[in-house]
């Protein structure tokens, strides 16, 4: 696999080695060996991913963007196997020189990508396509007391979702979370998360 790193430090960009044929294509999805050997130095610690999740969604659908909170934050390890969604993550820890910046990436069945957001990010995706699944592993298991989020179509993150948001399909509860000016971060850089 070819890790790319990204202009947030440890953002990254992870494509596979696809091995294709007449008969179709073969790739590791997820290899802990190959992802402590080369994520971790570039972290500076390795991830432990204890659950697994899936969603379908149909186009014009925004989920996010999400975090939970401490003590049970989460790092994220997502991907589309079906479809194509823009995926974004924000940053959202005080002090970090890139607090309210975004990496955006497109993810396709096609194009094999992953994409690692790590703890004291906001994470959110636009459904592209007709339909997507998109799948994740996360390294803290699910709390739904420690769920956070920030407002999926704040201006001020200047980012392009590639979907008219006004039409975006959001759950009730995406549509109640705050602004990034009105958000008192749980997070600060100089805390160690992990």
């Amino acid at each position: 696999m070819e890790v790319i790193q990204t202009a947030i430090k440890d953002v990254l960009i992870i494509e596979p080695q696809v091995f294709g044929d007449a008969r179709g294509y073969f790739f590791e999805s997820f290899s802990q060996r190959e992802f402590d050997e080369k994520v971790a130095p570039i972290l500076d610690h390795t991830i432990n991913f204890v659950q697994d999740n899936e969603s379908m969604s149909k186009y014009g659908v925004m989920r996010g963007l999400h975090f939970q909170r401490p003590p049970y934050t989460q790092s994220k390890l997502v991907r589309c196997v079906k479809g194509a969604v823009l995926d974004v993550a924000v940053d959202i820890r005080k002090g970090s020189p890139t607090f309210g910046q975004h990496v955006a990436v497109e993810l396709t069945e096609e194009n094999h990508r992953q994409f690692f957001v790590p703890r004291g990010f906001a994470h959110g995706f636009a459904v592209l396509s007709e339909t997507a699944v998109f799948q994740y592993k996360c390294d803290e298991f699910y709390h739904p007391e420690a769920d956070g989020g920030i407002s999926i179509v704040d201006d001020s993150l200047g980012i392009d979702w590639r979907i008219p948001t006004d039409k975006a399909l959001l759950s009730e509860k995406d549509t109640k979370h705050a602004l990034l000016k009105d958000f008192d971060s749980p997070f600060d850089i100089n805390i160690d998360l992990y």
